[in-house]
């Protein structure tokens, strides 16, 4: 998986939407791709669409990855609707299988052409549960289009809607009926638009284009007022004010993690918090000082470089970021090249790059396009666990989906039952608040308080005659003395397209992400950070599952263009992200919250640790799943 560009999905997307779509009575004159149908669910006479060597299960996964990419980003719905269509596609394939056991149906058919019937029970499953998911969702028509289009490239009608009989089309029907029913009450309030109306913020909105933060709790969340709001991937948001989204998604049924009545799966214990005992609230700075170190190198004017190839940095142990690269790659047996690159690109490029994914489909969807990927690497050898028989490709998708998306679904649940209940503060809200009231460091100096930001010699200073005289570093900030300035990122520029605004000193009252003047912050509470549980879920069962932690080839890498770059101008040259295991792409997804400024190290490190309880817990039940020993 050495290719420059590829987690992408829209350069793996089957282009079933370019086909001429098939029409025609029921009956029997289906190609021989197709299973003929007495109960006529093949579309007469229909040439069945070139798949490209992809499966049904794969068509299916990159139509819902599509969908995701046109939706608001809201990556608890997203995960949910990848393990319901993931278990929907496994329990019509185990429907065919002896000893396979079902998730959301568990029934035994037999059938002439076992293959053509799993894919029409797959495909009819997939089709009814995505058509009700995204009923709703933004880009509703091209979604539609899309999912129709797959339906009639395959020969399969789309107004067979029976649920009665034997045959594949009803069986995935009945499937699709009880996912269905099953999300009604599931949690995740369906029927409402997954919207909880009992949450109310403890802070007041924190205007964006105003200094400051007012909060009656500096430890807990603030929503963010913006004169507008548009997701990562352009979609609108109506409104001015976030609202959080999903802190109730802690009670949502999971896979493999056991649930709670009090909406937390997973207790990692309490973030830091100010105003505490003494090593928390002092952990709480601390937090804010490792952000707004990482705020500080986004800018490649600076002329640090720093070596990102997998042979430098990676191999972390689990919750740390103390690992100092892999000394060789074990698919070559040579050492890993050096990839030298200006610090402030990679610090930005990483940013953006996790941010959403390429093509925008939320952590749980980058993680399907990576698993894609792999499964499309040339000579790879798919084989569950690394061992046993060779699979063919149906067989590995639907398994491998429905592991991985049990994970991510579970990192949902546990991550969004931590928000929830600790409600956390996110950086521009922490560093705000703290900023304005002054510096904890010295009692006897000037702007102290002991909830202020602690001084750090050229990151964190007051401003100060001597300081802002003449040509010194705060000259531009005289008009702020006995004020807390921060040297970080300058915030976003006019011209975002041929603008970079680089580094340097400003109020700490002003200090913003590393993020669109129209996002800013995700609306909702910062610890643990999604991205990290997500990731290190996904990691988990992509070793397992393939059998090794390393990518095919011992590297995966992406690069990110010149010029490339949405926030601001950059990079200035390339940028090539590389990474020699899951594990290190995982983690690299969690640093890349800190350098975009939404997240503090906490977040990040108790986040990978839940995501691989996460993963361990979803990859252990799969197999069961698979085996069929799962206890009735």
């Amino acid at each position: 998986m050495s290719a420059v560009r590829g987690w992408g999905g829209a350069a793996l997307v089957v282009a079933v939407m370019a086909l001429p779509a098939c029409t025609g009575s029921s009956g029997s004159d289906a190609s021989e791709s197709s299973e003929s149908s007495p109960d006529g669910y093949v579309i007469d006479g229909c040439e069945r669409a070139d798949l490209g060597g992809r499966s049904v299960a794969r068509v299916w996964d990159e139509a819902l990855l599509d969908a995701i990419r046109r939706d608001v980003p809201a990556p608890t719905v997203h995960a949910r609707n990848l393990f319901h269509t993931s278990a929907a596609m496994w329990d019509a394939w185990a429907a065919y299988d002896p000893d396979g056991d079902g998730y959301f149906v568990d029934e035994k058919q037999e059938a002439d052409d076992v293959g053509a019937a799993r894919e029409a029970a797959i495909s009819y499953a997939a089709y009814r549960v995505l058509l009700h998911r995204y009923s709703l969702a933004a880009g509703l028509q091209a979604t539609f289009d899309e999912l129709v289009a797959t339906m009639e490239s395959l020969c399969y009608r789309t107004d067979f809607t029976s649920t009665e009989g034997d045959s594949p089309a009803a069986l995935g029907n009945r499937i699709a009926a009880a996912v269905i029913a099953a999300g009604r009450d599931d949690g995740a309030l369906e029927e409402r638009r997954y919207t909880d109306t009992t949450y109310r913020p403890v802070n007041q909105p924190l205007v964006v284009a105003d200094p400051g933060a007012p909060m009656r709790d500096p430890n807990r969340w603030q929503p963010l007022a913006l004169a507008r709001q548009v997701a990562q991937n352009g979609q609108p948001i109506p409104g001015n004010i976030q609202r959080f989204v999903g802190p109730h998604w802690g009670r949502v049924d999971t896979f493999g993690l056991s649930g709670s009545a009090e909406g937390l799966p997973v207790d990692p214990g309490p973030p830091p918090q100010l105003g505490g005992d003494a090593a928390s609230a002092d952990a709480f700075k601390q937090a804010a000082v490792a952000v707004l170190r990482d705020s500080s190198v986004l800018d490649p004017a600076d002329g640090a470089t720093i070596d990102i190839g997998p042979g430098a940095i990676g191999d972390n142990p689990l919750g740390t970021n103390d690992g100092d690269g892999h000394d060789v790659n074990p698919s070559t047996g040579e050492p890993y090249a050096p990839n030298e690159v200006r610090r402030g690109d990679f610090a930005r490029a990483l940013a953006e790059f996790w941010a959403d994914g390429p093509d925008s489909e939320t952590p749980p969807g980058h993680w399907n396009s990576i698993a894609n990927e792999v499964s499309d690497t040339p000579s790879f050898v798919r084989r569950i666990g690394g061992d046993g028989p060779e699979l063919d490709r149906l067989e590995w998708d639907v398994k491998l989906y429905f592991a991985l998306n049990g994970a991510v679904h579970d990192a949902a649940v546990a991550a969004w039952g931590v928000k929830g209940y600790y409600d956390s503060a996110r950086p521009i809200s922490m560093i705000r608040y703290m900023g304005a009231k002054g510096q904890s460091s010295d009692p006897a100096g000037a702007a102290y308080d002991p909830d202020g930001l602690p001084l750090v010699p050229g990151l964190i200073e007051v401003v100060t005659p001597a300081s802002s005289a003449g040509s010194q570093r705060h000259q531009h900030l005289a008009d702020h003395l006995g004020e807390v300035a921060v040297r970080a990122w300058r915030g976003n520029p006019g011209d975002p397209a041929d603008e970079a605004s680089g580094v340097g000193w400003i109020r700490a009252v002003d200090w913003v992400p590393y993020q669109r003047a129209t996002f800013v912050t995700p609306a909702f509470a910062g610890y643990v950070s999604g991205h990290s549980t997500f990731s290190r879920a996904a990691a988990e069962v992509m070793s397992a599952f393939t059998g090794d932690p390393y990518f095919p080839g011992g590297i995966s890498q992406w690069t990110v263009p010149a010029g490339d770059l949405v926030t601001e101008a950059g990079p200035s040259r390339d940028v090539t992200l590389q990474w020699a295991t899951y594990f290190d792409a995982a983690d690299q997804a969690g640093i890349s919250r800190i350098f975009g400024g939404i997240h503090i190290p906490a977040d990040d490190f108790e986040g990978r640790r839940i995501g691989t309880a996460c993963g361990r817990a979803a990859w252990s039940l799969a197999q069961r799943y698979f085996a069929g020993t799962v206890p009735a």
